[in-house]
């Protein structure tokens, strides 16, 4: 298969494409500069701009574009940049998508798009929830409405957080709780999704090869854990006590809006529609995935 990648310099993009190289398929890239190999095209999403050569024989497309939610603190004109790194690239591949017949989209979404849940389970077909991201996540799923209308199995990839060895989450998080600084946030009865890098990346080619694959598809792991059991979790994977625990009300004075939407509060999902269509994970429990994360 050919497949092209938009946003494949971040950490799931860097393993998909070796990933899908590894399989034996071919991988071009979407690139905001000059190209600097055959496997690189062209593209200038905010121009709604795209060098014709990239999507011509194309089998999927896969668009992981969007700046990180957590990155800095939200401010008004961050929030319209999360919005917009998302769905303005993406508007831009559906309509091209359709344009060139391309047979499938593969599209980033967020498990934030329930909102918070509680203890109630959420499987794919739960309404939106909620909240600025919850939000985005509506948006950036129906800017993908030109490929869907125009015959293109369409998958939107509603993320949960993925744990891994480099990068992300942990990167952050591994350092504090080897010295024993980890700890509960808030009341620790929030849901905290979750599924390890290896399983986000073969369930989004499971997703690519599999026909059958459409619509949403919860990328969690199969077994929800609480913030708490988190980082109980956490705790045991590096083998240092986690004593602490932060309030809600001081995690939100530093962090601000992005604590109460992100780390705070959370859904209870499920991975039906990965389940139901035969995948088969590599890491089934929190504790499996830590001790591959973070390499002890």
């Amino acid at each position: 298969m050919r497949v092209v990648i938009a946003g494949s310099s971040g950490l799931i993009g860097t393993a998909l494409v070796a990933s899908l190289r590894g399989k034996g398929h071919e991988v071009a890239r979407l690139v905001r500069r000059a190209p600097a190999g055959p496997d690189e095209f062209e593209w200038d999403p905010p121009q709604g701009s795209l060098n014709d050569r990239a999507l011509r024989g194309a089998d999927a497309v896969v668009n992981l574009c969007g700046v990180g939610i957590g990155d800095k603190r939200w401010s008004g004109a961050y929030k319209q940049k999360v919005r917009d790194s998302r769905i303005t690239p993406t508007e831009v591949l559906a309509e091209n998508c359709a344009k060139f017949q391309v047979p499938t989209l593969v599209n980033a979404s967020g498990i934030n798009f329930y909102g918070d849940t509680g203890d109630r389970v959420v499987d794919e077909t739960a309404p939106v929830g909620e909240g600025f991201l919850a939000e985005v996540c509506r948006d950036w799923e129906n800017a993908t409405s030109a490929a869907t209308s125009g015959g293109v199995r369409t998958i939107m990839l509603r993320s949960g957080v993925v744990l891994s060895q480099r990068g992300g989450m942990l990167d952050k998080l591994r350092p504090l709780y080897l010295m024993a600084l980890g700890g509960r946030l808030g009341s620790g009865r929030q849901y905290f999704p979750w599924i390890s890098l290896e399983d986000e990346i073969a369930a989004t080619i499971h997703g690519i090869e599999n026909a059958s694959v459409s619509g949403p598809v919860n990328m969690v792991g199969p077994a929800p854990v609480t913030n708490a059991q988190f980082n109980s979790a956490m705790a045991r994977a590096v083998h240092r006590p986690a004593p602490w625990a932060v309030p809600g009300f001081a995690l939100k004075a530093i962090i601000g809006e992005f604590a109460q939407e992100a780390i705070l509060t959370g859904p209870r999902a499920i991975p039906k529609v990965l389940e139901d269509t035969g995948f088969v994970f590599a890491h089934n429990t929190i504790g499996e995935a830590l001790r591959v994360a973070v390499g002890r």
